[in-house]
């Protein structure tokens, strides 16, 4: 198979750069006879996953000097997303300039790079109507004329910007074009709308989806479950997720971990078990995405304890231990006012080769402050300065903002002795157990059952939910008539 061959002559260049020691145009310049345009192609999206976006320029001016090199739109539209996604909104104008002086004509695919890529930028209204220059432009060219996939950046942009009428001129414009809406317009502008908490103005894309005979798949019953439980609209959270299981559609880990998570803002600690209870029944073993909601919801409950086994159990299970779980432990004690077995937990991380990320270091300046240590605060700016990173203004303001949220905070659990015993072995644990030692279940942490899941790392299905949610106090209540989900899923 050409193309497995080719994803493995490019993985094989990857593992050669690894650590550093050789420079991947060096690798390209040795193997300069079997390396193709495809090769590079797959380069550039593999590197801008990896945030890799110099390399790529550094590929494609060694492409250029290559004899079998053709300018193509393919690989301009390509590095124009990868600099996009990446914020460099001044190289992805310089490629599109780049491609018009090769002689390229740019195309459809081209200019929905650069919307894309514009969209990406930090000023969003300036770049939505940016975005939307281009799009009458298209308009008014033959070789150009929008497609779905314009369609559907345009339309989930202008929903995340709350633009409500600009999402309406879209779909009339939509209806009147030879273009059908798929799934994907739909889920992007209901996760749109969602996310700010637009819970009408979803439910009305909702029902314009079920007038054009599209039905919903798991993503849009997930995008939905999410986003009822942002606003702990709980009665039309848990409808959804029952239409979900009449459905044709499977749930998925996602699924679950957003009821978890939502529950858990809410304290609504039994709510929360009951799912971790029905995952167990329908099959699904709990990955080390379900056990950080777990940790959150524990902490939001001031369950710290319970916080410690799962991360215990977490720990024990996998050779490695995401960042994201660590951190996910450290903010259960931030949280709960536990300073001191953060930093304990934080030492001993160190000691076993972790390495914190800016946000771990964030989140415990947000704590420290907050408890006005300021012994552990001074620490914890020598161990930034001793690792490289230099705090920014936004990172000095984000912490400020800690205490005029303090109050909205769960209340400090009492340390015991036993508590701090406890914290103590999260720490140590953090080495992989050995096979001998009896570890805690995710279910038997709950009352479950007394068989422990196999952990799934890395699981595709490992999608975390956003955490940007309301806040946990309010819950959301509506005089208008409630939209029934089980009419328009049928």
């Amino acid at each position: 198979d050409p193309a497995a061959e080719a994803a493995e002559l490019v993985r094989f260049f990857l593992r050669k750069t690894d650590g550093g020691k050789d420079r991947l145009v060096s690798v390209l310049d040795r193997h300069v006879k079997v390396v193709r345009t495809e090769h590079c192609f797959l380069l550039f999206e593999e590197l801008g996953r990896r945030d890799g976006w110099v390399q790529c320029l550094e590929i494609f001016r060694w492409m250029q000097k290559q004899r079998w090199y053709v300018a193509d739109n393919g690989i301009y539209s390509k590095l124009i997303s990868v600099m996009g996604r990446k914020g460099q909104i001044r190289m992805a104008m310089w490629l599109f300039s780049q491609m018009r002086n090769s002689g390229c004509k740019p195309d459809t695919s081209v200019y929905n790079s650069l919307i894309g890529a514009h969209l990406h930028s930090r000023d969003k209204s300036k770049a939505l109507v940016k975005a939307l220059g281009y799009f009458d432009k298209m308009k008014g060219m033959e070789r150009c004329q929008p497609n779905i996939v314009t369609y559907n950046i345009l339309l989930r942009a202008c929903a995340r910007a709350s633009d409500t009428k600009q999402v309406d001129i879209l779909f009339k414009d939509l209806d009147e074009s030879i273009v059908s809406p798929d799934i994907y317009t739909y889920n992007g502008v209901i996760d749109g709308y969602g996310k700010n908490g637009m819970i009408a103005e979803m439910e009305s894309v909702l029902v314009r989806m079920k007038s054009k005979q599209c039905r919903p798949d798991v993503i849009t019953f997930n995008i939905l479950i999410d986003s009822y439980g942002r606003k702990q609209t709980f009665d039309k959270m848990e409808q959804v997720f029952k239409s979900l299981l009449r459905s044709k559609e499977r749930p998925t880990h996602p699924t679950f971990n957003s009821m978890i998570t939502n529950y858990g803002k809410a304290r609504l600690r039994e709510k929360a078990e009951s799912v971790l209870e029905k995952m167990g029944e329908l099959g699904f073993k709990p990955n080390y995405v379900t056990q950080e909601c777990l940790i959150n919801m524990y902490a939001y409950c001031d369950c710290v304890s319970k916080a410690q086994q799962i991360f215990d159990e977490l720990v024990s299970s996998q050779s490695t231990v995401p960042l994201s779980s660590l951190n996910a432990m450290l903010d259960a004690y931030c949280m709960n006012r536990l300073p001191m077995e953060a930093d304990r937990l934080l030492d001993s991380a160190i000691e076993k080769g972790v390495v914190p990320s800016a946000s771990t270091y964030k989140l415990l300046y947000k704590a420290y402050t907050r408890a006005n240590d300021k012994m552990l605060v001074q620490k914890l700016l020598q161990r930034m300065n001793k690792q490289g990173i230099v705090p920014n203004k936004k990172f000095f303001l984000d912490a400020l903002e800690a205490f005029g949220t303090s109050a909205n905070k769960p209340r400090r659990v009492q340390t015991s002795n036993s508590a701090r015993e406890s914290s103590r072995d999260s720490a140590s644990n953090l080495e992989m157990a050995s096979p001998s030692k009896p570890v805690l279940s995710t279910l038997e942490a709950v009352g479950a059952s007394k068989k422990t899941p196999r952990i799934l790392p890395n699981s595709n299905s490992a999608s975390k939910p956003d955490t940007g949610s309301e806040s946990s106090s309010e819950i959301a209540t509506s005089s208008k008539p409630e939209l029934s989900f089980s009419q328009v899923a049928s």
